[in-house]
């Protein structure tokens, strides 16, 4: 691997405001902790690793890193010692059990919870350094609009927003996707509802999702915000087991409901960012 690349000078400016995003990064985000979304990175890693494609998740997590437990890795290198030049970025690069390749956090990185200038530089020379060598990076971010958050989101050319059907979840959900297109410019936002109950449930609440924000939220444009259903991951035991296994769900239980339907997310995923299946 290359050395990695020092940071575009835009990098400077403003946590607030947009930058230009790179490459085919798509950050999986959400407005509450506990919806599942690292299982959804990982899984859809996993899924997207199998249909051809070279994949890196980054967990990008940087305070609470989980990533590492759900795949039951036990890293020597985290992105902690690559920030701290203990370490080059390739030797913290490891193959997952799914195909894919990850770059691991490390929990408790108190010092990484703020964006400051350094974290900013930091992060961004990582990501110069990681894009060109995949086919897409995803970032497994933390949950809701702290500013780590926010400048990680806004380095991804598309967004999944995980949410599931709890009234807790989708009111974070709008406010996480409030703040992005406030800050971030964003016209259009994936959204992907996990643990539904019925067919069909993820497409109604992206309907109602995108009648209130057509009601609340204006765009500098004057477009209206544009809610995209990527898919529903229906409730199955078969998540909790793998989970607990901490295994995944692709590869432990590949037949289950839930593993079909992130099967079916990563086909929408590569038509999305314009990925070509080998």
């Amino acid at each position: 691997m290359s050395d990695v690349l020092n940071p575009p000078e835009s990098a400077e400016g403003n946590p607030g405001v947009p930058l230009k995003p790179i490459g085919k990064v798509i950050a999986v985000t959400s407005g509450k902790g506990g919806v599942g979304k690292t299982f959804v990175s990982a899984n859809l890693a996993a899924a997207m690793a199998k249909r051809g494609q070279r994949v890196l998740v980054l967990d990008a997590d940087l305070g609470l890193a989980n990533l590492d437990v759900v795949l039951n890795l036990y890293p020597k290198i985290t992105l902690h010692d690559v920030f701290t030049g203990k370490a080059k970025l390739e030797e913290a690069i490891i193959r997952a059990p799914g195909g894919f390749s990850v770059l691991l956090a490390g929990s408790g990185m108190v010092e990484y919870s703020r964006l400051t200038p350094e974290v900013r530089g930091d992060f961004l020379r990582i990501m110069n350094g990681l894009v060109p060598h995949y086919d897409v990076v995803i970032l497994d971010t933390g949950a809701g609009i702290s500013d780590v958050v926010l400048f990680a989101v806004s380095l991804a050319s598309e967004v999944l927003v995980v949410a599931t059907p709890e009234p807790t979840s989708l009111t974070d959900a709008y406010a996480t996707i409030k703040v992005l297109v406030g800050q971030q410019k964003r016209q259009t936002i994936r959204l992907v509802i996990n643990q539904t109950a019925r067919l069909g449930d993820g497409r109604a609440i992206t309907t109602q999702l995108q009648q209130v924000l057509d009601r609340f939220v204006t765009t500098d444009t004057g477009k209206p915000v544009r809610l995209v259903h990527m898919g529903d991951i229906p409730a199955d035991p078969a998540v909790r087991q793998a989970v607990m296994r901490r295994q995944l769900l692709l590869q432990a239980m590949p037949g289950s409901p839930a593993a079909l339907a992130i099967s079916q997310l990563a086909v929408k995923v590569e038509e999305t960012v314009g990925l070509r299946v080998n």
